[in-house]
Parts: C-alpha cells; structure tokens; sequence
C-alpha cells in the first residue's frame, strides 16, 4: 500500500477550478487524504484549470448561463487535463456535473455531503413573505428564477452572474434587494457565522437543485492506484442519494436549460426522491415523490422523472429547443 501513496517528490496532483469555492473545495479533498493516510500537504499539488467557461462568463457577464453555453463549459478543459495525465484527479461541484463522463473518465467518490439547502439573503427581509410587490431579486439559476416566479410572480427577477464573493458584493451595491445562494457554498467558504444575513430555505418550500451540496472527484477509469486512494474517503451514503438525483435529471435529459429540482433522502434503509420540473417563467410546475429501497436509486429517479414527464405532457420542455 505504501508504494502507491503519494509523496514531495511525486505528489498526487488536484485539479480545480480557480474561484474561492472551487479552490476550499479542492483544499478539503486534500485535507481528507493527508487525514486517511497520516500524509503531508507537500504529497498533494493543486493546479488550477482555467475553462472555457470561466472565459465565457466574464466576457458575458451579465447574460444567462444558458445563453453562453452548458454545463460542459466548466469541465472541459479540467476533464482533458485529466485524461492526458496532467492532473490525476478532479474536485467538482456536483450540481455542475453532466450526467455522463467523457470515455476513460469515472465519478465513483464523494465527500459527506453539506447542507442541501438554498439561503434566501435579503438585508432586513427575513424571507419571501417579506418582501414587497415588485421588488428585485437577483439569481444565475434558472431553477431558483423559476420556482421565485412560480411562488411569488410579482417580484422582477434579475440576472445575477458570478462567484459567491461578487454576488455578495452586487447585492450590497444595490443591484438587486434580495439573492439566493447555497447554504453549503457559504459554509465551505466560512461564511455562516453571522456576517451574511440568511434564511435557510426549507426544501419544502424551494427544492433545490440535483446533487446540491455535494463534492464529486473525478479520476482516470484505469486508474487502480487513484481508486484505491480515493476509496478512503468515498461517502457511501452521499453516492446512494446521488444516485436517485442524476437518474432523475439523466431522464428528464436536464442541462443549465431546464428548471429542474430534486432532493434524496435516507432513512434507514429507505430513499425518498422529491422531484420536480417546472417552466422558466414558473407559471407551471410538477412536483411529486417517490420512496423504496435505498438500492433502488437509480430505478426510483428514472421512475419519478417519467411520471412527473406523464403529467406534464410530451411538449413541457419543447421551448428548449426553438
């Protein structure tokens, strides 16, 4: 075993997105190694991958996401680096993972998984209710813009792009009264103690998104060493929620398009799959759920995406490709 750990001379190189998140992100992955094998930081490089969708996205910076390409813009470049040996492995968000991985790539580890929930952030306005006809909210996520419209149509929704530090900042430039952001985002960034005015969201009231919270690591498929490394610190429980989310969402073929949200739940042996689907202006959504085996993920979320699609009608997600 100790003939494949790691070492100053030959790190195991982490691959990563440059923005605060990403880079706390890749630090905790890193943490967790040296913690599971008693190993210094020094065995451990993390470089920093510039996508093409970070270029994108300044450059347009104040359109949607949607406009400016999908998810696949934010892991292209990292997941090439990866599959020609330039870094061993990759450190996601999985809320901005595609369902299917290149060929010769495998996502099979996670971290425990953080708070799912979203964090309505609107200085002296403790939550929706509170806010008045009319007033501007700020988002990037055509999921929360949807469900926003859906639950209060007379507030104006804004386009609200960039990291958790700018959007902070452009709400308190007065660009918008009121964001939403990921609770777990702000906890990583340790950002919950009290300094942010928020409101956790109950998922009964905005479900969030599929896989959110959640940390993925990707690595080379024949890779034996890596796997066996990154087996110390998989999350099994993360991975049987996850399972039932992206089924769900590989179903209802969801991109940065589709206002899409979904939520897994353990129970003892039994996983509870929320889902829902809805329109960008929120005027129609289709919720429902669906409970069985915790084994059954994959079964459930397909499940449950073709019943809410059977509701919804063969023509609900047709204005995504005009």
């Amino acid at each position: 075993m100790t003939d494949m750990l790691p070492t100053p001379d030959h790190p195991l190189k982490i691959g990563t997105r440059g923005s605060p998140l990403a880079l706390a992100q890749a630090h905790e992955t890193r943490a967790r190694l040296m913690a599971a094998f008693d190993l210094p930081e020094a065995a451990f490089r993390v470089v920093v991958i510039r996508t093409s969708g970070d270029d994108r996205a300044m450059i347009a910076a104040d359109r949607p996401l949607k406009e400016i390409g999908n998810k696949g813009l934010f892991t292209k470049e990292i997941e090439e680096q990866l599959l020609s040996g330039g870094i061993d492995i990759a450190v996601h968000s999985m809320k901005d993972m595609p369902t299917e991985q290149p060929a010769g790539l495998l996502l099979d580890c996670y971290l425990p998984r953080e708070d799912v929930r979203d964090a309505f952030i609107a200085p002296g306005a403790a939550g929706l209710a509170d806010l008045a006809p009319g007033t501007v909210v700020g988002t990037s996520s055509l999921r929360r813009r949807a469900q926003l419209l859906n639950r209060r149509p007379d507030l104006r929704v804004v386009e609200f792009r960039g990291n958790l530090q700018t959007r902070l900042k452009k709400l308190h430039d007065g660009v918008a009264a009121a964001t939403f952001l990921a609770m777990a985002g702000l906890g990583r960034m340790g950002m919950t103690g009290g300094d942010v005015p928020m409101t956790p969201m109950s998922p009964g009231d905005m479900l969030p998104a599929v896989a959110q919270g959640a940390i993925g690591i990707e690595r080379r498929i024949n890779d034996d060493c890596t796997a066996t490394l990154l087996a110390a610190i998989h999350h099994a429980p993360t991975a049987l929620r996850l399972s039932a989310e992206r089924s769900f969402l590989a179903t209802l073929d969801g991109s940065c398009e589709t206002p899409i949200a979904g939520l897994a739940e353990l129970d003892g042996g039994t996983l509870r799959l929320r889902g829902e689907i809805l329109s960008p202006d929120g005027a129609t959504a289709w919720a429902d759920e669906a409970s069985g085996a915790e084994s059954q993920g994959v079964e459930l979320g397909a499940a449950l995406a073709r019943q809410l699609l059977g509701r919804a009608g063969p023509d609900f997600f047709a204005w995504r490709h005009p």
